[in-house]
């Protein structure tokens, strides 16, 4: 069987979504003629994504207003003034602030797997955001009448729900966001915030039996945002012990962007237990260099030397466009990236002789 390979989640939108965005933000269309527009999208993003050969497909999140935020679209116990997180560039990003409870989703990703499987003739993966980014939302100084403890019962409710729907609807598997790991250490050298999300992570996945867990993966980077990271300067090593904590079958690790691979592959190699998967990063989506099938081939024949191959699977270091209005890398590139990783591990693939 050939190494397998997946995507990330998120490919930039086309010019008519995001005219259709900005347009019905202004009520200038119908909520009817968004959704024609969105599924226009999405069913193109589909067909675009089949025809690079990837035997595993996403929806691109076509319609997600972010990786991050897309269960509190339309939730009203909000204030646009939450945590900031700065990129390396200058920009920022910023989250709502939770002002009352209960919390709860107004938006599943079931909805999104649903939608998915209308158009694909391929299993659809399905990524989440992480219980432990979506805990940013509730303030530091807490909510009266509603306190963190029972925010954290709610919101594990919630986030587990929200794997088991895609996984009962459909997907073929769950991919948890965790971008806010590396961060984590950036914000709390100690490791104890980084150590807190492991543990709320791993809370949301003991409600899954161990054979669901190995349809359940959690994906981390630096963030990937307008070409620039918010935490590509905290050493990778300090994240991987906790990151592999987590109870999941699968990791999926940025790491076509690392400048010494081989020592991240290394610490990987001792920290992956029986049975566990690791999808390594051979695309980076901030760089728009489009790289060579080749030069795929051989970040994948590298991280052999390290991987066992029943253990290893190739990805893209983060996804294309996790904000809607991200802009920086055009659809060309990324399938043109995508349909590169593909090929570079088939031919990886024929040269290991799986």
């Amino acid at each position: 069987m050939p190494i397998p390979t997946e995507p990330i989640g998120s490919i930039p939108r086309s010019g008519e979504l995001l005219a259709a965005m900005s347009d019905r933000a202004a009520g200038r269309i119908s909520g009817e003629q968004f959704r024609a527009v969105e599924e226009a999208a999405l069913r193109d993003t589909i067909a675009r994504l089949e025809e690079t050969g990837s035997p595993v497909i996403s929806d691109g999140e076509q319609t997600k207003p972010s990786f991050a935020t897309y269960p509190i679209a339309g939730f009203l116990n909000l204030a646009p003034d939450g945590a900031v997180i700065p990129f390396a560039d200058g920009h920022t990003r910023q989250l709502p602030r939770l002002t009352a409870g209960p919390f709860r989703y107004a938006v599943r990703a079931g909805s999104y797997v649903q939608a998915a499987l209308r158009h694909a003739h391929r299993p659809v993966k399905q990524a989440v955001i992480s219980a432990s980014a979506l805990s940013l939302l509730y303030p530091q100084d807490g909510i009266p009448q509603y306190p963190r403890e029972a925010f954290i019962k709610d919101l594990v409710k919630e986030a587990s729900q929200d794997i088991r729907e895609c996984l009962e609807g459909g997907a073929d598997s769950v991919q948890i966001d965790f971008t806010e790991g590396r961060l984590a250490l950036k914000l709390d050298p100690s490791g104890n915030l980084l150590n807190s999300f492991v543990g709320l992570n791993n809370q949301v996945l003991a409600g899954f039996t161990a054979t669901e867990r190995k349809r359940i993966g959690v994906h981390t980077c630096p963030g990937g945002d307008r070409d620039s990271t918010h935490s590509a300067d905290v050493d990778y090593l300090g994240l991987l012990p906790s990151l592999f904590n987590l109870n999941v079958g699968r990791f999926y690790i940025q790491l076509a962007s690392e400048t010494d691979r081989r020592r991240v592959l290394k610490t990987a190699q001792s920290l992956l237990k029986p049975g566990q998967i690791l999808f390594v990063g051979v695309i980076d989506p901030i760089d728009l260099k489009v790289e060579t099938p080749e030069q795929v081939r051989d970040r994948v024949l590298e991280a052999a030397e390290f991987i066992a191959l029943d253990a290893l699977g190739t990805t893209d270091d983060c996804g294309f466009s996790p904000f809607a209005d991200d802009t920086s890398t055009s659809r060309e590139t990324a399938f043109a990236k995508i349909r590169n990783r593909v090929e570079g591990t088939r031919m990886a693939s024929a040269i290991l002789g799986v």
